[in-house]
């Protein structure tokens, strides 16, 4: 599918870190642990979400011509003092500024490196949008507050996803996203509460290639339905697949599967 257009991807990151930073000054504990990144505690994760888009500008910026080593990032850490609500959230401030500010100046098409072998600021604009997306998500689930996203951002989100699932299998062959192969194995995945305009339903077929995967309604080996927030989450391994509002049906097992190994963050 197409992906959005660059304008939107630059809205949706200030969007997001403006809600990014009310977790922040919630009053939720910041040395609390967040469940879906068991590694990192609230602060660790608003950190690292800050550092990844402090990288992704400088490297817009200066239009590199190959990766940037983070510790060459002005301010990448975050501010001095630990558990610093106030510190943290203008910092996040100064971060959503910079980077809408240069991939607006930058457009889509500035020559930029990328990892995915797309290398343009576009690539960035969008690995961007949901970088922070989905750890926005970790963070409201952290400090217990509701989560939604923009239709349009989530499916883009899960298109994204299976092109990384896509790109991965070509390139490095020996990780373990190249198990997902084999005939005769599909997953769908169904948003239950979008509009036909959206077509927000996806086959992903495991074939002895790898992974295709096209937009559409298909009978298929298992199938997640749900809410498109909720079938987001679910499908980058932030909800369980028992939670109230999904519904598996067929083989589980083939779920289960492509998420223990369609994971790179």
């Amino acid at each position: 599918m197409t992906p959005l257009a660059h304008d939107r991807y630059c809205a949706e990151i200030a969007h997001q870190i403006v809600l990014l930073r009310q977790v922040v000054t919630s009053g939720a504990d910041l040395s609390g642990t967040v469940p879906t990144c068991p590694d990192w505690s609230l602060e660790e994760l608003v950190r690292h979400t800050g550092g990844a888009l402090r990288w992704a500008e400088l490297m817009v910026r200066a239009r590199a011509g190959e990766e940037v080593p983070e510790e060459q990032v002005p301010g990448v850490a975050g501010p001095e003092a630990v558990g610093d609500a106030a510190a943290l959230d203008a910092w996040l401030a100064e971060t959503g500024e910079r980077i809408v500010a240069t991939l607006r100046e930058a457009g889509p098409d500035a020559k930029v490196w990328g990892w995915a072998g797309i290398r343009t600021s576009g690539f960035w604009a969008r690995r961007m949008t949901h970088e922070i997306t989905v750890h926005r998500a970790d963070a409201a689930l952290a400090a217990g507050l509701p989560y939604e996203v923009a239709p349009e951002v989530a499916a883009d989100a899960i298109d994204e996803w299976l092109q990384i699932v896509e790109y991965v299998q070509r390139t490095e062959p020996q990780d373990v996203v190249g198990e997902l192969v084999g005939p005769g194995r599909s997953i769908h995945l169904h948003a239950t509460d979008t509009g036909p305009d959206l077509n927000a339903e996806w086959l992903v077929e495991l074939t002895e290639d790898g992974v295709r995967w096209c937009r559409g309604h298909e009978k298929a080996t298992v199938a997640l339905r749900g809410p498109l927030t909720s079938v987001l989450l679910a499908f980058y391994r932030r909800l369980p697949l028992d939670a109230d509002e999904l519904e598996v049906l067929g083989e589980r097992e083939l779920l289960e599967f492509w998420l223990e190994r369609a994971t790179f963050g």
